[in-house]
């Protein structure tokens, strides 16, 4: 009997791909219990060769879909359609578990009968990444207590165990769902659908106890990369906070989320001249808020940077 399905979307990380799926078929749970489902986003098929050398050993336990359109929420509801188990987990293709990892999920999701786990997502540094990017912790991500409750503002599809009864309430009539394809391109997917999980009541914690590692590559580890995540970033919480609320209400939160975001421009801003001489690691933090609040404003503009796919 099928207790989990494990759901990976991948899209042209071959070799991460294979790195992962070596920890999933690694691990010290029941395998028996466990099923793989992973979707190929690429339409040159670039994780094919990896696939079909995992197929031929693990055969009926690995389940591949392939998505020709770069959509990373039509991605993951594929996955989801066909998932079988009872808990449905998401690791993403450039993260890798310990052997115990979804031991510690399942053990964490008993002993607070929680319907929603997540877990960390440790950077792994490439060689070569600047040692003030380190310094800055800026790819690093807030680990609370395990056992702590967690809302939208912490939650992330990357490294989680979800009830699929819970996901399963999130598709429509027909059949679109649970995560929305209007996010597919420009992120934000995640945002909504554990936003809609907490409105639905869904108990969700946090387990501090199985963390992945997540590769950054030197691609990710610059300046103007991290300015350019803080500036979508604000775009995306603006355009998911105002989705959450009905038209007679929206446009008034939209109003106060738009005076608070231009007070902390300007104070972000001033902190940012003041401190990036002197102290330029904390400088160059102050800059992200900076940029996070011009992503804000940003939204109203309409226009939304496309991050998934060509």
């Amino acid at each position: 009997m099928i207790a989990i399905s494990i759901c990976i979307c991948t899209f042209r990380r071959p070799l991460l791909l294979q790195r992962l799926l070596n920890a999933v078929f690694s691990q010290t749970c029941n395998q028996g219990q466990l099923e793989v489902i992973v979707v190929d986003n690429d339409v040159h098929r670039s994780a094919t060769p990896v696939l079909n050398e995992f197929a031929s050993r693990f055969h009926d336990r690995l389940t591949v879909l392939e998505l020709s359109e770069s959509n990373i929420s039509l991605a993951r509801n594929a996955a989801i359609a066909v998932a079988r188990g009872e808990w449905v987990v998401m690791v993403d293709d450039d993260e890798c578990p310990a052997q115990d990892w979804l031991n510690c999920l399942l053990a964490a999701q008993a002993s607070y009968n929680a319907d929603v786990v997540f877990a960390p997502v440790v950077p792994e540094y490439a060689e070569g990444v600047p040692p003030w990017i380190i310094k800055g912790r800026f790819f690093d991500r807030r680990r609370p207590a395990s056992g702590t409750r967690i809302d939208d503002k912490d939650a992330r599809s990357g490294n989680v165990l979800v009830r699929k009864s819970f996901l399963d309430q999130l598709r429509t009539s027909s059949g679109v769902g649970p995560f929305d394809p209007a996010f597919g391109k420009t992120g934000g997917e995640d945002s909504m659908l554990f936003r809609q999980l907490h409105a639905l009541g869904a108990c969700m914690v946090w387990c501090d106890e199985a963390p992945v590692t997540e590769i950054v590559p030197l691609e990710r580890a610059t300046p103007s990369w991290l300015l350019q995540r803080s500036f979508r970033t604000g775009q995306l919480f603006m355009r998911t906070e105002l989705a959450m609320f009905p038209d007679a209400q929206r446009r008034r939160r939209a109003f106060w989320l738009a005076l608070r975001a231009v007070m902390q421009l300007c104070m972000s801003f001033v902190l940012t001249l003041v401190l990036l001489p002197l102290f330029p690691v904390k400088g160059f933090s102050w800059a992200r808020v900076c940029a996070s609040q011009f992503g804000k404003l940003n939204h109203f503009l309409g226009t939304h940077s496309h991050v998934y796919g060509d």
